[in-house]
């Protein structure tokens, strides 16, 4: 009985156990099926009413999926379920942040950067659980709010908006941020300080702040005798200061603030070698940034007190002298830099010995004006991954020993220097590279054999080196990681072999002059900008329709020797802005797919035999700023709907084609126009007087910068990057001659109307467009005089209204015309004198 007792319970107790196991792992079940917390769900979906998302991604954030810890963004505590973090950054969200995020008690991770809120919340210092807190690359305008300073728990704030919004953010007093007695980063930009004067004691007095950037901002002046008794804080680390209205004398006094920096930022701010900055008690700095001031002479000696010292970023200053004392008077620094950039300043003499910085990983001399050769013990630092020399005056061989030990290597920029290679064919680098820019040197005329052994770059920029003969094959095994390709202005031959490359990305190809032939394989047609013109490329053009890329924003098939007619597949090609077919032997229409490019900024197609219409579809392309469609053989009138819808073009040239009917009033709409060339045609009609409407050419300056599609440049330096710009240019008939305007092109401001069937009299509004340059109405019907305001066409340079019915006299205000390099009035009826003028009495008889 006893043991049969015994068994009965311990029969029992196992019962027990498998209940309490069986509820607990029921509960565990319970808890991975749904941990959501039904008010906190209800909370985000709240949350998600006032937001506006793009490309669905917020998708899973719906009533049907009750289990919110698992919707994108969302972070739920594993234990109690509630939701601890909300991450939307990069969503491209717009709206409101919601007070219904104050359901969410237990949030302690909030970041909404990237994205388009416009307003900072006060209940958001009710979060009080935060502990991280990013809204930073938003459109932030208004107050900083002072509630903010509830929120103790607080390690991480940012609040720097998106560079566009300089100023837009303002804080009257920053007595809250005292309150934030747990912060440890704080980042805020392009904000208004100037009635916080007390910014600086809070920063001083703060307990734990440890990196502080307070970059673009707007100070007061600060009282030099309230900062020379502060005290060094305990643990400010990292101060970033770039561009601040501060006096270039505060930033000495800035220093006391702690004596434990590591990193210090005070680029771009004016400051000179007049003002003495003092490392000497900062034993722990790694890194300064100086870039951008008026720093002038030799590097200053209180940087060779820094013996920790890292990186040093001096650019775009005013130093001068040889590079061999600069080298010097880093003293005890050079043992511990590895990264120097000293490009953009005034240095001169040879390269000096390099290998005395022993620790050097980047260096950077560009636009300088060093001279000499590259010296060869360059080939002793073996930790150098950058080296950027370009833009000096450079010369001499560069060869095997300069780089056998660079087992590093990854960026090398020697471009704009007359630098040559010497290596055997059969020479294998000991690097890699991922940055190749050697553009404007001494390359040719071979292929460089050594570049077969470079298979992973993503930059290659061999431009304007006179190398000549046959492309070979094996380069054409491009990486797939390729983000741009130059080789224009050589004289390459051969044809490009059809491959089945695929690219990450939509890389930037550019073999623009130089002398392939054959088609253009289709492989090419990945990229994001492709320019082949000036190139001998035949066949036709209907292998475009062959691919579909949304990433081809630039083409330029210019000037080759591609025949058919132009393909009718745009709409594969959603993305182009520029395209540039002219000079071609094409033949037949425009296409209707054109029109749907409504990104399209540029569009030339001169000299390619295109006849018909211009297509109605074309209206759609409202962000025309460019339209060439000169020298064909075009018929038709001018559409209507180029002034109603194209109210962008600045530039727009019909010129030698077939057009015929008036020249449409509402062409008077394009305000930004500076070039109009409507010549060689059959168009009839008197000039509307309403052209004084086109304000472009009635002010001074361009209506914008540059006429330049794109504009992509990025430096090398320590970021890497491009440099090549896309920018227009055009063929102007002007002074009789054929002229192509690249760089200026927006500063001019031209009519040309000659060789039409236009009749009646020049209206006198002309005359308000006082910024033309060049006026052309020649080899028309026009009658009656000259009108008197011409004096007011003060800019011109050159005026044309020969071979018409003009009659009168010359007005005396044409004496006026100080500028005038051309004129023409010849094969007219005028009569009376010349008016008195040095300029006018310059010009042949043949003239008048």
């Amino acid at each position: 009985m006893r043991g049969g007792g015994l068994h009965f319970h311990f029969h029992l107790w196992l019962v027990f156990l498998f209940a309490l196991t069986a509820a607990s792992f029921g509960l565990g079940i319970e808890n991975q099926r749904l941990r959501c917390i039904a008010a906190e769900r209800r909370a985000l979906l709240d949350f998600k009413k006032g937001l506006t998302v793009v490309a669905n991604h917020l998708v899973s954030w719906t009533s049907e999926e009750e289990e919110c810890c698992n919707w994108i963004g969302v972070g739920c505590d594993n234990s109690t379920g509630h939701v601890v973090k909300l991450d939307l950054h990069s969503m491209f969200t717009t709206g409101e942040i919601g007070y219904s995020l104050l359901e969410l008690k237990h949030l302690s991770h909030l970041d909404l950067s990237s994205n388009n809120f416009h307003k900072i919340p006060d209940f958001i210092g009710s979060l009080s659980e935060l502990t991280y807190l990013d809204l930073s690359y938003n459109p932030l305008t208004g107050i900083i709010p002072h509630q903010l300073g509830n929120l103790s728990r607080l390690l991480y704030l940012d609040l720097v908006p998106v560079p566009f919004y300089l100023h837009s953010l303002k804080s009257d007093n920053l007595e809250w941020l005292s309150h934030l007695s747990s912060l440890k980063s704080l980042k805020i930009g392009f904000t208004n300080f100037t009635k916080a004067t007390n910014w600086l004691q809070v920063i001083q007095s703060h307990p734990s702040l440890s990196v502080l950037h307070f970059n673009f901002c707007d100070f007061s002046e600060v009282d030099p005798s309230s900062l020379s008794h502060f005290n060094s804080s305990n643990s400010l680390s990292v101060l970033h200061l770039t561009s601040s209205t501060l006096q270039p004398s505060t930033f000495p006094l800035l220093l006391n603030l702690s004596q434990k920096f590591v990193e210090l930022d005070f680029s771009d701010n004016y400051l000179s070698s007049s003002i003495s900055l003092s490392f000497d008690n900062m034993p722990a700095l790694q890194r300064v940034n100086l870039r951008g001031n008026n720093l002038e002479g030799g590097i200053p000696k209180f940087l060779g007190n820094i013996c920790n010292l890292k990186e040093l970023d001096l650019r775009d200053n005013k130093l001068s002298g040889s590079l061999g004392v600069v080298f010097k008077n880093l003293g005890c620094a050079k043992d511990s830099l590895e990264a120097l950039a000293l490009a953009r300043n005034r240095l001169t003499g040879a390269l000096p010995d390099l290998s005395i910085l022993s620790s050097l990983r980047k260096l950077s001399l560009s636009g300088n004006q060093l001279e000499g050769p590259l010296p060869v013990n360059i080939g002793k630092m073996s930790q150098l991954e950058l080296l950027d020399v370009s833009s000096n005056s450079l010369h001499g061989v560069i060869s095997e020993v300069h780089l056998f030990n660079l087992t590093k290597l990854k960026e090398l920029s020697i471009s704009f220097n007359s630098l040559s290679f010497n290596t055997s064919s059969d020479w294998i680098p000991p690097f890699q590279l991922d940055y190749i820019d050697m553009r404007s040197c001494k390359l040719g005329p071979q292929f460089p054999s050594w570049l077969r052994w470079q298979t992973n770059f993503s930059v290659m920029d061999i431009s304007d080196n006179n190398i000549s003969g046959t492309m070979p094959n094996w380069f054409w095994n491009l990486p797939s990681g390729l983000v741009f390709l130059n080789f224009s202005f050589n004289k390459i031959s051969g044809s490009i072999p059809n491959l089945q490359l695929e690219f990450d990305d939509s890389p930037f190809i550019v073999l623009r002059s130089n002398l392939f032939h054959g088609s253009i394989p289709p492989f090419l047609f990945n990229s994001g900008v492709l320019d082949l013109s000036i190139n001998m490329f035949s066949g036709p053009l209907s292998l475009l329709c062959m691919r579909m890329n949304n990433g081809l924003s630039y083409l330029d098939l210019s000037y080759n020797l591609l025949v058919g007619g132009i393909p009718d597949c745009w709409n594969k090609y959603k993305s182009l802005t520029a395209i540039n077919l002219e000079n071609n032997n094409l033949l037949g229409v425009i296409p209707n797919s054109l029109g749907s490019l409504q990104n399209l900024k540029s569009l030339r197609l001169r000299n390619t035999s295109l006849y018909g219409e211009i297509p109605h579809s074309l209206k759609n392309c409202t962000a025309l700023q460019l339209l060439d469609l000169g020298d064909n053989k075009l018929t038709g009138i001018i559409p209507p709907w180029i002034g109603e819808r194209l109210d962008r073009l600045i530039v727009l040239r019909l010129r030698s084609n077939e057009f015929h009917g008036n020249i449409p009033s509402t062409l008077c709409r394009q305000q930004f126009l500076q070039v109009l060339d409507l010549s060689l045609n059959n168009i009839s009609g008197d000039i509307p007087s309403c052209l004084n409407n086109l304000t472009a050419m009635a002010h001074f300056g361009s209506s914008m910068e540059t006429i330049s599609i794109m504009g992509i440049g990025y430096a090398m330096d320590f970021s890497g990057g491009i440099v090549e710009d896309f920018d227009e240019h055009l063929l102007v008939v002007w002074k009789g001659f054929e002229r192509e305007y690249g760089n200026t092109l927006g500063l001019l401001k031209s009519i040309d109307l000659s060789c039409n069937k236009l009749s009646g009299e020049i209206p006198r509004e002309l005359a308000s467009l006082q910024a033309l340059i060049n006026l052309n109405l020649s080899r028309n019907m026009l009658r009656g005089s000259i009108i008197r305001e011409i004096g007011q066409l003060k800019s011109l340079d050159s005026l044309d209204l020969s071979t018409n019915n003009l009659s009168g006299e010359i007005p005396e205000s044409m004496s006026e015309l100080s500028f005038l390099g051309v004129l023409d009035l010849s094969n007219n009826k005028l009569s009376g004198k010349i008016p008195s003028s040095t300029q006018l009495q310059s010009f042949n008889a043949i003239s008048y």
